[in-house]
């Protein structure tokens, strides 16, 4: 995609009175937001049927091309992905859905167009029953499904409860925002987002310099239940971001489901409304879930008398000798790894953190690490 694409992408997007439906509509017809900027004048001669707000609105377009060419700058300097409409790299899911946003803005290392996606989320006010759902599902769906992307909403709660359990479990994970790439919402997750941007990911529709306004939250969960094949309620109230979530995924035809809770538990009405319902299948773990989805379950096997492990070409020595001294042991302490591999622990800490990265070792509680 050209640089003048982008651009011209950027504007259109910025068009007061100028809807995401109508956005694609214009491209359709036009086969390019070039096209679109070059006929902004007499958009009535290429498009007979257009209405007369839709031709008052593109005429001026040229407005906005000073702040889009100020965002490539940003996107450039900050190194992230411009993903337009018609790009290969564009969430094929999410095009098939009528009100995809034309542009996306990607900063990670994944593929959005993965083979296995799911969305997980939930109440910003999660319980102690809503995060060890999590802990399990993912926990379980990392062994039956190693390559499936979590997707989530990066808010306090559930969304946060996925995103880090899926990073500890060696999953990829995308955090899709309410704003611009140039903050973080809210703060304190920050330091998830950025390990995420190295296993995952952050994605957005919102050029840099926007906040996190109450309205974009709603234009955020379309993107995170279109790019998914399924999105999984956790909790929920009687009302919520999570079961708007849940209705646009039916509207798009995606499969829903949710975990039941306990009958007058107020974190649990939504999900059980769901189920009752029928606009959401019950879930117990992730066996139903692969089942469910008709996906095929897959463990990590050995091959040629050799774990899956050892055939990652981007272990160094160091971290193959971690890799085996585990396999070895089933789980040991930092200290005793230390002397397994003659390793000093400041250095074997970094190669730990690489290799939970790389979803290969998993650290448990009082220093303690096993293999995946």
């Amino acid at each position: 995609m050209t640089e003048q694409e982008i651009i011209y992408t950027m504007a259109l997007t910025r068009v007061p009175r100028l809807n995401p439906t109508n956005q694609r509509i214009l491209l359709q017809e036009l086969g390019s937001a070039t096209a679109v900027f070059e006929n902004r004048k007499d958009l009535k001669q290429v498009l007979p049927d257009a209405s007369e707000k839709l031709v008052e609105a593109v005429a001026h377009m040229d407005g906005q091309i000073a702040r889009a060419e100020e965002e490539l700058r940003f996107v450039m300097e900050k190194k992230v992905d411009c993903l337009c409409f018609h790009d290969a790299t564009y969430p094929q899911r999410l095009k098939e859905c009528p009100d995809a946003p034309i542009l996306l803005f990607f900063k990670g290392n994944v593929s959005l167009n993965q083979s296995r996606i799911i969305n997980i989320v939930g109440t910003r006010h999660c319980t102690e029953y809503g995060k060890d759902i999590c802990n399990r599902f993912i926990r379980e769906l990392s062994e039956l499904c190693p390559e499936v992307l979590v997707v989530s909403g990066l808010a306090y709660g559930i969304d946060i409860q996925a995103h880090r359990r899926a990073l500890e479990n060696g999953l990829p994970t995308i955090g899709v925002l309410a704003h611009g790439l140039d903050q973080i919402y809210p703060r304190m997750h920050r330091d998830t987002a950025i390990q995420m941007m190295t296993q995952g990911g952050l994605l957005t529709e919102f050029m840099s310099g926007t906040n996190a306004d109450k309205v974009n939250f709603v234009r955020r969960n379309r993107i995170v239940a279109g790019i998914s094949d399924a999105t999984i309620v956790v909790e929920s109230a009687e009302k919520g971001g999570a079961l708007i979530t849940a209705d646009i995924a039916s509207s798009y035809h995606r499969d829903v489901f949710a975990f039941p809770g306990r009958i007058g538990d107020p974190y649990s009405q939504g999900c059980n409304r769901l189920i009752r319902d029928s606009k959401a299948a019950l879930l117990e773990s992730a066996q139903g879930f692969m089942e469910a989805m008709g996906w095929p379950c897959r463990k990590k096997e050995e091959k040629n008398g050799k774990s899956c492990f050892e055939l990652f070409p981007d272990l160094c020595e160091e971290e193959q000798r971690i890799v085996d001294c585990l396999r070895q042991h089933d789980k040991l302490q930092i200290n005793m790894l230390t002397v397994a591999t003659n390793l000093p622990v400041h250095k074997l800490s970094a190669f730990l953190f690489n290799l939970e990265m790389k979803g290969i070792i998993k650290q448990l509680s009082g220093g303690m690490y096993r293999l995946l």
